[in-house]
């Protein structure tokens, strides 16, 4: 099972429905991206619901580094390079937001922005 799928079950992915791996990924990230933005909204309040929504997301991006790494992925090597770049990037970033330095803006803005290129609409300049 390669990291995607386990992505997708981990994160609660309706396992009974039909769907391509592409939509089962829009699915994850969306149910991710979710989680961040409301739990941003009140991370004032409720810090530790905000922290895991983050924790999430960095498991999100975990799990397409690994899937990436597989020599059996078939992504062009740009694109898998450009994947564990925002791992990092993702990792790095929600450390600066865990200790209230930056904001959870960009996060969000990249997690959009690979929903759009999940539904074939690319990247908004």
């Amino acid at each position: 099972m390669n990291a995607s799928a386990t992505a997708i079950r981990g994160y609660g992915a309706h396992a009974s429905s039909v769907q391509s791996d592409r939509q089962g990924e829009y699915e994850t990230f969306a149910k991710v991206t979710k989680g961040l933005r409301d739990t941003a909204q009140n991370s004032g309040v409720n810090f530790p619901r905000f922290a895991e929504a983050l924790y999430d997301n960095q498991r999100l991006w975990t799990a397409l580094a690994v899937d990436v790494s597989d020599k059996e992925n078939g992504l062009p090597d740009a694109l898998r390079a450009r994947i564990i770049y925002l791992t990092e990037f993702t990792r790095v970033y929600t450390q600066k937001i865990l200790t209230k330095r930056v904001t959870v803006v960009p996060l969000l803005e990249i997690n959009i922005s690979i929903m759009r290129g999940l539904k074939g609409q690319g990247v908004t300049p």
